[in-house]
């Protein structure tokens, strides 16, 4: 890991099973249980099945936490789950109602994060990584991440409008774009919400 972030990280396959990527990615990142991993981070990033996210440590325990959704409603097959009109994170919200929720980095392939972050070019010339939310404290510290890992950050709007232009086949979905690019891009997008 090339930021000065520590990092924990956590699955249900245990502790055990993270001990290579530990080793792969350096010393800043803990192998750690999902309870402690919760705990651990001011920031806890929620990047598992969407379907699985009833397996969630207790939601007291992300209360006042910035919780980054980086989850996409798809099914075991790759299909994506009908979820009427609620996005993704109004769920994520619903069940976990005192974070302080952040959509982001689920259009984004792992590949692209892990490798082409250039901290050394100006932010508009970054590829974006798009974040929705409604808390503007939360959102602007997942946009310094995104800055951290050389990456630019692009704010769509709020949780539900905002959500909804970062949902599986909406038009900023795994787009690997230039800042400047995607914010002309959502500017056109909004103007087309109304």
């Amino acid at each position: 890991m090339e930021s000065n972030h520590e990092v924990a990280i956590a699955n249900d396959s245990g502790v055990e099973s993270l001990e290579d990527l530990s080793e792969t990615l350096g010393p800043q990142l803990r192998p750690v249980e999902p309870k402690q991993a919760v705990r651990f981070g001011d920031v806890v990033f929620l990047a598992i099945p969407f379907r699985e996210r009833d397996s969630l440590p207790d939601a007291a325990r992300f209360a006042e936490k910035i919780v980054v959704d980086a989850m996409n409603p798809y099914t075991e097959n790759f299909h994506v789950i009908d979820l009427g009109d609620d996005t993704s994170s109004e769920l994520v919200a619903s069940q976990l109602p005192d974070a302080r929720l952040v959509k982001s980095f689920n259009t984004i392939h792992w590949e692209t994060l892990r490798d082409l972050g250039h901290p050394d070019l100006p932010e508009s010339e970054r590829l974006a990584v798009f974040l929705a939310g409604d808390d503007s404290d939360a959102k602007a510290r997942v946009a310094g991440l995104i800055r951290d890992i050389g990456f630019g950050p692009v704010d769509v709007g709020g949780l539900v409008s905002g959500g909804e232009l970062l949902e599986p086949g909406s038009a900023l979905y795994k787009r690997e774009i230039t800042v400047e690019e995607a914010q002309d891009t959502v500017q056109t997008l909004r103007a087309r919400q109304g």
